[in-house]
């Protein structure tokens, strides 16, 4: 042992005595004295740590701190507060916006989310939309969609079309003064259309499972209703984004048809091959790796031709998410793998993106006010009343159809989601962009006061029907 202890060090020693005599001697060729090399090197110093803060990557690194940080302190707060944590991840994008942060300290906001450097942070909050809609996929479950197919689609469908009329009725008296530049009244039309129009699926979905509903009669109504908002209103984005983007006829037929044929192509042939390739690989791979590879290759590249038809690759991952086997395991891992990344890391990026876009303080005018609370109030009136009538028609008693059309009017992150679509395509001004994310947060939120108010409401008269009967 001392023998290769000795060895080791007199190595080791030797090379270092001649490493430094290689220093020595290279210092004599520096034609500078001592004192200049050294207030260079402190000069230095100072450049280069000035440069590295404002690295593209350092950048993004605080970006991302800072908004992790304010997005888990006020989703806690809104959790004990009774909301969903989502809700207090979407106030926390407002307040990292010029909103708030902006506007009480414009040189930190300035300095932290400099506009030149948003860009990274996009593509970030693109990927995590595209993994958060390959889950949402993968939680549609068709089986119980169809079970309850009758009601859940004379609901659903009530509550897309009614507001969708609305939508349009609205965009009527707002396209002037609010659509962005060089938008024709169609594209604007449709899009309001879409944004009065949407469900939060997994917004609603937690609020259930919050309240120990998921396995009641509402609650499995509510989330089938919900599921088939899902798939028609995604459906009916993705036509939309084809004729916003094709401009003329004959593009936006075009783009109809390739979406038709490639929705085709994935719900029958692509699902088909997926199921046998996912059983294959798991017989013969019980770790599980191959089988998550193969599910995100079908998951990327059903973004990226969705994309490239142009019904935007948010909808391909949607589709991906859809024919994935219903195996119960592989759903298990696959989920936990994505969802964990999506929503705990990536989702707060997006909502901090779409808060840096909302400029609340644009609405300075009195009557922009009064252009939100109608907007408010057409969205709550097409929503809660479409889906309210419709749960009546199928039978459905007074509590639950009121219920549904409460549960039905949440909107949350979905509808930022065609928000931000609507505004990159040019469609939306920054000032209804504003109100409109104000409105999806204002609909999100009173989803459990007023779902409170309802279970109130019903048990109080029971009571007061038993104490007449007693």
């Amino acid at each position: 042992m001392k023998r290769y202890v000795l060895v080791y060090l007199s190595v080791f020693l030797a090379f270092i005595a001649m490493m430094w005599l290689i220093v020595l001697r290279g210092e004599q060729l520096v034609k500078h004295t001592t004192a200049e090399i050294s207030k260079s090197a402190d000069q230095g110093m100072w450049v280069q740590l000035k440069y590295n803060l404002e690295h593209p990557l350092s950048k993004l690194l605080l970006q991302i701190i800072v908004i992790l940080v304010v997005a888990r302190l006020v989703g806690v707060l809104a959790k004990r507060s009774g909301l969903p944590s989502v809700v207090g991840e979407m106030f926390a994008g407002i307040i990292l916006g010029p909103s708030l942060f902006g506007w009480l300290l414009p040189e930190a906001s300035a300095y932290v989310f400099t506009k030149g450097s948003l860009q990274p942070l996009q593509f970030l909050s693109q990927i995590g939309l595209i993994l958060f809609m390959f889950v949402i996929g993968m939680e549609l479950d068709i089986r119980k969609v169809q079970h309850r197919a009758k009601a859940a689609v004379v609901i659903s469908h009530a509550s897309i079309v009614f507001p969708y009329f609305l939508g349009m009725l609205l965009a009527y008296f707002l396209y002037q003064e609010f659509a962005a530049t060089r938008t024709s009244f169609l594209s604007f039309a449709l899009f309001m259309g879409i944004a009065m129009s949407i469900t939060a699926f997994p917004v609603l979905a937690r609020i259930l499972q919050e309240r120990k509903l998921t396995q009641t009669p509402l609650g499995s109504l509510a989330i089938t209703c919900a599921a088939a908002d899902d798939v028609t209103a995604w459906c009916i984005l993705a036509v939309v984004i084809a004729i916003v983007k094709a401009g003329g006829l004959i593009g936006a037929v075009t783009s109809i048809l390739l979406a038709a044929v490639f929705v085709f192509l994935m719900l029958f042939p692509v699902r088909r091959w997926v199921a046998k390739s996912v059983d294959y690989l798991s017989a013969k791979y019980p770790n599980g790796q191959p089988v998550v590879a193969l599910s995100f290759f079908v998951l990327l590249t059903s973004a990226w031709l969705a994309e490239i038809i142009g019904i935007h690759a948010l909808f391909g991952a949607f589709i991906a998410g859809v024919i994935m086997p219903q195996n119960a395991l592989f759903k298990e891992t696959l989920t936990n793998k994505v969802e964990d990344l999506s929503v705990l890391l990536l989702l707060p990026v997006f909502f901090a993106f779409t808060g840096l876009r909302t400029e609340i303080g644009l609405l300075t005018e009195g009557h922009y006010w009064w252009t939100c609370i109608l907007i408010t109030l057409v969205a709550v009136i097409g929503k809660f009343g479409g889906s309210f009538l419709a749960a009546r028609w199928v039978g459905q008693d007074w509590k639950d159809s009121l219920s549904i059309g409460i549960l039905m009017n949440t909107r949350g992150l979905m509808e930022l989601i065609v928000l931000n679509i609507g505004y990159d395509l040019g469609i939306l001004s920054p000032e209804i962009f504003a109100m409109l994310v104000i409105m999806a947060i204002l609909t999100t939120v009173m989803t459990g006061p007023l779902m409170d108010l309802v279970e109130f409401t019903f048990r109080r008269r029971n009571s007061t029907k038993a104490e007449a009967a007693g």
